[in-house]
């Protein structure tokens, strides 16, 4: 017996001894086709199966009577459709073009009945077509090649070869080397453009679980030594050689070490990263945050010194084009040296580079896994996936009860009345006065800044936000935060009811810390149109005293009240305390000033008093 797929095929038999079925998988169009040569018009209704049509004679170009049969893969019509096949002469195979195509094996049986090999007529067939994958002789009298038929179907599914190599330009295709070329660099550690030995071996045990031994080492290079001048440097493989390498894999047939290669970086068979690569699951619970660890910040270490190649500890402008190669596009724009700190050049520093890491992995963990993939953090650190690097920190609730948190990433959200100073003091931060604040192109500004700040002796990061002014609507995310921080411009004598009502409306039942920020010191104090003064103000709510600050500074502002923030979000539970002390400290030297000058004027007095009497 004979078994076929359960799908519908189109059979077309030519009269007498010419006989030609076409045969399809499923949805292909069989049906259509029949439907459209019958009427010459494409049918907007297509029936499940075509009824048996005789094409006359006298209307095809060959004068041959054309039968079509519509084959049906019903088991009732089973016996029928092989009687039709065994009178065909010659079969075509119809497929729609927009599905993915199939790997196709030429397959040569009987060759025990003949002395000669077919071979040398098939491999030009084999070359011009490119869904060839291969083609074998097999016997199954004499089991000729039988296990090996079965080997290279197998290969052809696992191993493709049409994604990676172009037979008619005999060269591999451009999807393939842009995943070897990011291989390459990823593996090339030191970033001196030259895999070596060290480099190739770690490469070797990575996508094989085994190094090389030394001979087979120069082996291989002698191999590319051989065949390309440019192809080993400094007794280290170049770029060159390393596709040359695997060109050579696939011509020879060894399709499977590229593609053990380029799985093992993670890549699909379109060549494309996995999104399981990129987007490892992580579970992150309500009310947590995301950091990197330990191991994650060696990771980015390492990667900023393979590419701080002047050792300015800073990246220039090329240095962090050459870093993100390996992205498929840039991932920072010109706002992010106006997020993070920079040299005098503008050029992001180490601290800076870390920092933006940080900002990521805080704002976007999913956008940080995807960048950590491309840089191939699971494979260079040997974790199972990018989620290894991220630690989820405990809820926030947890911490208030415990009294004490191991977090290191603290969020202020600055709030505040447009022109009230909010981007002054994200970018005073950086260590940024106003003289060099002016100097920012509009389009280049961030509503985010992040720095390290020190806390009893340990080192912190505060992210900045700058919340729009909208006071009729603020969302989740305006809310959500460790700290507040309401901006108000001293001179503006209308600013600090922006930030009153604000307080009042959201902030002043919540547990969230808030710090008053007089903004522009240095100018001059207007009286605020508000029913209490900024002071009173605080007094009342048990808020610090508003803070004085500016930027209209000569050197770099100063971070004082960027501290005391930090501290407010890391220990929110004391916040209170401290600032009923602020209170109290005031009041004290207020009536401590009043009594003093009571006792100074009763203490002039006698002593006129006394002089008067003598």
């Amino acid at each position: 017996s004979q078994s076929y797929p359960d799908c519908n095929h189109t059979l077309m038999l030519l009269s007498d001894s010419h006989t030609c079925p076409l045969v399809s998988t499923a949805k292909v169009g069989k049906t259509s086709l029949i439907m459209s040569l019958v009427s010459e018009e494409f049918p907007d209704d297509v029936p499940l199966r075509a009824e048996e049509i005789t094409i006359p004679a006298d209307v095809t170009p060959e004068r041959v009577p054309t039968h079509i049969v519509d084959y049906s893969g019903n088991a009732t019509d089973h016996t029928n459709n092989i009687l039709s096949f065994l009178q065909a002469n010659v079969i075509c195979i119809v497929y729609s073009v927009n599905n993915k195509k199939v790997p196709l094996i030429l397959v040569g049986n009987k060759s025990d009945l003949v002395e000669h090999s077919s071979m040398e007529t098939i491999l030009p067939i084999m070359n011009q077509y490119s869904d060839i994958e291969t083609c074998v002789e097999c016997s199954a009298k004499n089991l000729k090649n039988i296990s090996e038929l079965f080997y290279y179907a197998q290969k052809a599914v696992l191993h493709p070869t049409g994604p990676l190599y172009c037979p008619e330009e005999k060269e591999m295709k451009p999807s393939c080397i842009k995943s070897l070329t990011r291989i390459f660099k990823v593996s090339d550690l030191d970033n001196d453009g030259i895999l070596n030995d060290k480099e190739l071996n770690f490469f070797q045990r990575t996508c094989f679980n085994m190094p090389l031994a030394p001979q087979a080492l120069e082996d291989v290079k002698n191999v590319v030594r051989k065949n390309m001048t440019d192809g080993v440097e400094d007794n280290g493989l170049t770029l060159k050689g390393f596709l040359f390498l695997h060109t050579l894999f696939i011509q020879r047939g060894r399709h499977e070490t590229t593609w053990t290669v380029l799985r093992r970086f993670g890549y699909d068979d379109d060549l494309e990263l996995h999104q399981e690569y990129l987007f490892p699951l992580l579970k992150i619970p309500a009310d947590c945050t995301t950091e990197l660890n330990h191991n994650a910040y060696l990771f980015l270490q390492s990667v900023f010194d393979k590419h701080d190649k002047d050792r300015d500890c800073a990246l220039s402008p090329e240095e962090v084009k050459d870093l993100f190669k390996v992205f498929p596009y840039m991932p920072w724009g010109p706002d992010v040296n106006n997020t993070v700190c920079t040299n005098d050049q503008g050029w992001i520093t180490y601290q800076g580079y870390l920092s933006q890491w940080t900002l990521t992995t805080y704002l976007d963990v999913q956008r940080c896994l995807e960048y950590l993939g491309y840089l191939g953090y699971s494979i260079i650190c040997e974790q199972e996936s990018q989620a290894a690097a991220i630690t989820v920190t405990r809820n926030k609730r947890i911490d208030l009860q415990k009294k004490q948190t191991q977090r290191s990433v603290f969020r202020c959200n600055i709030l505040g009345a447009r022109g009230s100073g909010k981007t002054s003091f994200l970018q005073a931060f950086l260590g940024r006065n106003l003289l060099k604040q002016r100097k920012i192109r509009e389009d280049h500004k961030s509503f985010y800044s992040i720095n390290t700040t020190y806390v009893y002796g340990q080192e912190k990061y505060l992210l900045l936000h700058e919340v729009m002014p909208d006071f009729d609507f603020l969302s989740e995310e305006d809310l959500a935060c460790d700290v507040v921080c309401l901006v108000y411009d001293v001179n503006n004598p209308r600013s600090f009811e922006y930030c009153a009502k604000v307080y009042k409306q959201y902030f002043m039942d919540s547990k969230t810390p808030c710090m008053m920020i007089a903004s522009k010191s240095d100018l001059h104090e207007a009286r605020q149109h508000y029913s209490l003064t900024p002071l009173d103000f605080c007094r009342k709510n048990k808020l610090h005293p508003p803070q004085p600050w500016t930027c209209n500074t000569v050197d770099a502002p100063n971070k004082d009240l960027y501290t005391k923030l930090t501290t407010m979000a890391m220990y929110p539970f004391v916040v209170q305390h401290m600032a009923q002390a602020d209170l109290k400290s005031s009041t004290f030297w207020l009536r401590a000033s009043v009594g003093a000058t009571v006792f100074a004027v009763l203490g002039f007095a006698i002593y006129r008093a006394i002089l008067k009497q003598r």
